[in-house]
């Protein structure tokens, strides 16, 4: 079939059948399907969706549309965590190394921002010299030697998936859960990991914005787990203020540093530590909650963790002394406040805003091509809940260009909500999903 018989077929809500999904996939690849039509089929996908049989062939096209790691000859459990996106999620810097310390092999395919939420690559990019493009045989060297590592697709690594996310980047068609699912699973499956936690973000914040949808997600990624024979498991969780304070990319960073010395705010270390608990013990690593926090606090502690952070850094060509000088991450030259309007408590908050903002700071991309701005960032001064005064902080920020920051301002002041009734303590872990 044409292109554009599988664009009007979807989009009449037929069902595609694999061989027709596995030409499209084997078209984006090799180049012969313009952006234009594959754009075209995201979007009736995203209205129309996928069954069951076409997501499993959309998974398995991506998943060896490329390189497929065989880490096999590695001793140890092969583990990661994904996150389905949000803002300040800075959390795959601090587990991967947190995991590895406790003994986890942890081969991390990263993204980069997507919408308004931030990438991890983006925020890696901005230590100094950190390479994100490992092949193959790299990755399998730098995983024997220090057991982590976070890099992001190669050309030739699930290569129809880097295109399609792209392209879903700057065309709407992020908030999709098959196509989600099947961009999340074929990284994962072909990075050759045996067990994967996912952290399903739902709030104001994340792509999924209610508890139904998110259930629904986890689902549909464990099923596919199930059957190509990994484990899956999945934490919901709370994404209707930022996670931590720093919202950006080398201020991110020096929060993740923070936090592996055992300095950083509580949400994000609720977070962190109950996501990699259940990594730990989904891998058979820890025995039981008690153990796994028992692993973690020691690898905090003793330092470990930070080293093994300083050593992936220094494996992938990072500058490793900015580890013990966060200092000197970039920082944009400018700064401003945003004050609560008046006194109260801050009853909600306008989270997707927040992170629209930072990205057109320059901490995110309008286009697909467009270059980041490592050194511009957001930091949250008040959580959801707290008793404010009038004229107190709620935001500081870092801007580089003034122009830009005309158009940031009036979203990070209109993302506030004051208002008088005393603040209760949010719930962060919201459901646990298991196969």
């Amino acid at each position: 079939m044409r292109a554009v018989d599988l664009i009007y077929a979807k989009r009449q809500g037929e069902a595609l059948a694999p061989a027709a999904i596995e030409a499209l996939i084997h078209a984006c690849v090799k180049g012969t399907i313009p952006d234009y039509q594959l754009a075209a089929w995201l979007m009736a996908v995203f209205f129309r969706g996928l069954d069951e049989r076409e997501l499993s062939a959309l998974t398995r096209a991506m998943m060896h549309s490329g390189e497929v790691f065989d880490l096999s000859a590695i001793p140890g459990v092969k583990a990661d965590k994904h996150s389905t996106g949000g803002v300040g999620d800075k959390v795959s810097l601090i587990l991967a190394p947190l995991a590895a310390a406790c003994g986890l092999i942890v081969p991390m395919v990263a993204g980069r921002g997507l919408g308004h939420t931030g990438g991890t690559l983006d925020k890696l990019e901005s230590i100094a010299g950190y390479n994100v493009q490992l092949n193959g045989a790299q990755l399998r060297r730098q995983l024997k030697k220090i057991g982590v590592a976070i890099v992001g697709q190669t050309d030739r690594f699930v290569p129809a998936d880097k295109k399609l996310y792209a392209l879903r980047d700057v065309t709407a068609t992020v908030e999709s859960i098959p196509l989600i699912a099947a961009s999340i699973m074929s990284k994962k499956l072909a990075e050759g990991c045996e067990a994967l936690l996912l952290d399903i973000k739902v709030g104001n914040g994340a792509f999924m914005k209610d508890l139904a949808s998110a259930r629904l997600l986890g689902r549909t990624m464990i099923g596919i787990g199930r059957a190509l024979g990994r484990k899956v498991a999945a934490l919901i969780t709370d994404m209707n203020q930022p996670t931590g304070q720093a919202i950006g990319n080398a201020n991110e960073v020096a929060e993740s540093i923070a936090a592996l010395q055992g300095r950083w705010p509580e949400d994000l270390k609720e977070i962190t530590l109950a996501l990699t608990a259940r990594l730990l013990i989904l891998a058979g690593q820890a025995k039981d909650e008690a153990d796994a926090q028992g692993q973690m606090e020691r690898a905090i502690a003793s330092g470990a963790a930070l080293d093994k952070f300083r050593a992936l850094v220094e494996a992938q060509g990072g500058d490793p002394r900015l580890i013990d000088h966060p200092e000197r991450l970039p920082l944009a030259p400018k700064e401003a406040v945003i004050a609560a309007p008046r006194a109260g408590t801050l009853a909600a908050l306008d989270t997707r805003a927040i992170g629209v903002a930072a990205a057109i700071l320059g901490a995110g991309r309008a286009t697909r091509d467009a270059p980041i701005d490592p050194g511009v960032g957001v930091w949250l001064k008040a959580r959801l809940g707290e008793r404010v005064e009038r004229g107190q902080p709620i935001f500081t920020v870092r801007y580089r260009k003034p122009g830009l920051w005309d158009q940031a301002r009036p979203m990070l002041e209109g993302a506030i909500t004051i208002g008088d009734k005393p603040g209760r303590k949010r719930k962060l872990i919201l459901e646990r999903l298991d196969d």
